[in-house]
């Protein structure tokens, strides 16, 4: 998706970017791992395939992705392949109702998981979904034994239904493929509607987002 292409989201401990093709060698390496593959529900990829993605991910009108940095260590110009700890991706997956988006969220690097950066790309993530793409329904698809995963949607109000997790955020108004990968099993959580103050509290707990070109 090229609205973003120019964007930075910006949070307490992390930095959004645009998936771009300099990411992808550190990506790559991330995917070889075989719990990510399980957590992902991803078949490895070669990196010719990789670069094919990454360019799939930045034309497609139906997949927003960023790549999730480490802050601090970018505030102490750290390069970005180095500062990388993962990714979040919404993915508009009904053709017929483009109020509505997947999100996903990967913390690939193990130093950086249980320290709330999960947490804030995703409230970035939801935040900037809202006000800038107008989605009105956020769904995340979660494997059953992921308890991680399960825990951050339960704190961000998702609640469990039987196939998917979403949130409705009906108080604002304003697709269709999704990773081309297959699904594990899956639970679902629905929430109440997402008022403009629960917005306001996902902007000022995740930290804020502008439009600005990168360095």
């Amino acid at each position: 998706m090229r609205v973003n292409e120019d964007t930075v989201l910006k949070g307490h401990r992390v930095l959004l970017v645009p998936y771009e093709p300099h990411h992808v060698p550190r990506y790559h390496q991330w995917m070889k791992s075989e719990e990510l593959q399980k957590l992902t529900a991803s078949e490895p990829l070669t990196l010719d395939q990789e670069y094919d993605m990454q360019h799939s991910w930045r034309e497609d009108n139906d997949k927003c992705t960023f790549i999730i940095l480490d802050r601090i260590q970018w505030d102490q110009g750290c390069p970005e392949d180095q500062c990388m700890v993962g990714d979040v991706n919404l993915f508009l997956v009904d053709p017929g109702n483009p109020l509505l988006a997947e999100i996903e969220i990967m913390i690939a690097e193990p130093s950086f998981r249980g320290r709330g950066f999960g947490e804030e790309s995703v409230r970035l993530m939801l935040y900037y979904g809202a006000t800038t793409l107008g989605i009105s329904t956020f769904q995340a698809k979660i494997g059953q034994d992921n308890l991680t995963s399960v825990r951050l949607f339960n704190r961000l109000h998702f609640k469990e239904d039987e196939n998917d997790m979403h949130v409705d955020v009906s108080t604002f108004e304003s697709s269709a493929s999704k990773k081309s990968k297959a699904r594990p099993k899956t639970r679902r959580r629905t929430a109440p509607p997402l008022s403009p103050s629960r917005l306001s509290h996902l902007h000022n707990q995740g930290g804020w987002f502008q439009r600005s070109l990168r360095r």
